[in-house]
């Protein structure tokens, strides 16, 4: 599902890379860097004398990612946890990431580590979701299946206080995390864009995206089959509604939080 979880959430990524403002030759680090797509966004703005460093803890995403940037001689990548890898000290200029900081077990000691990996002065930009229900690409189709499923079967990950997907959508929290870890001009800019949901052209390649990723598909993961048609039927109302000649678009909304070191 690469190619259309990309196509999701690139213009959200692209605008918290254009706050960060990678210069040519400078040093970058990608956290949770997935299948590889911000790694050559990032690759190409750094330029030939700049350089590029991805980790994630998925090796399946990295191996994608490995595939994606063969050639490319600036960028290098880490199957690790950046809560604690190993990073060399003051060894970034900048940090990004795209929807790939809200899963820390601890996001105080991650973002400190991180701190430590980003020399003095150096600033950070990463994109993360706002609360979920004003995310409605993510709402719908978990408000649609949760009415035939038990209240047990909401996934752990979209609990309050939970790490997950909307775990750094509240402001005072994000600000608390990053100035107890040591950055300091912490800012949150709200912001709104129609995603195209899962690249769908149709009704039927939205409904087949939905369950297969995100919030809806992780809830009914358990769901007994003789349930599933009616489930698929959940899901279809659901994002009828958003469905045109031009494909299935849904709102979402976001921050682009920067900091510096």
């Amino acid at each position: 599902m690469q190619d259309r979880t990309d196509a999701l959430i690139e213009p959200l990524g692209r605008i918290a890379m254009d706050r960060l403002g990678v210069a040519a030759g400078e040093r970058v680090l990608d956290v949770g860097c997935g299948c590889g797509q911000t790694l050559l966004q990032l690759a190409e703005l750094a330029g030939p004398s700049g350089h590029v460093l991805g980790v994630d803890i998925s090796p399946p995403m990295l191996a994608r990612a490995r595939e994606r940037v063969a050639g490319q001689p600036t960028i290098a990548l880490a199957l690790g946890d950046a809560q604690a890898y190993a990073f060399a000290p003051g060894a970034f200029d900048a940090l990004y990431s795209r929807f790939g900081v809200m899963f820390f077990d601890d996001p105080r000691e991650a973002f400190r580590n991180l701190r430590a990996a980003v020399r003095s002065g150096g600033r950070l930009s990463f994109v993360c979701w706002q609360d979920l229900a004003k995310n409605p690409w993510a709402a719908r189709p978990l408000e649609a299946v949760m009415r035939l499923l038990p209240a047990s079967a909401m996934p752990d990950m979209l609990r309050e206080g939970r790490p997950g997907p909307f775990f750094m959508s509240d402001r005072a929290r994000v600000r608390a995390i990053l100035g107890d870890a040591g950055w300091k001009d912490v800012s949150l800019e709200p912001v709104e864009v129609p995603l195209h949901f899962g690249a769908a052209a149709t009704l039927d390649d939205a409904v087949d995206y939905s369950l297969q990723i995100g919030p809806a598909a992780r809830a009914m993961t358990d769901a007994p089959e003789a349930l599933k048609p009616e489930l698929e039927v959940a899901l279809r109302e659901a994002l009828a509604p958003f469905a045109s000649a031009r494909g299935v678009f849904m709102d979402s909304a976001a921050f682009v939080v920067r900091a510096r070191a």
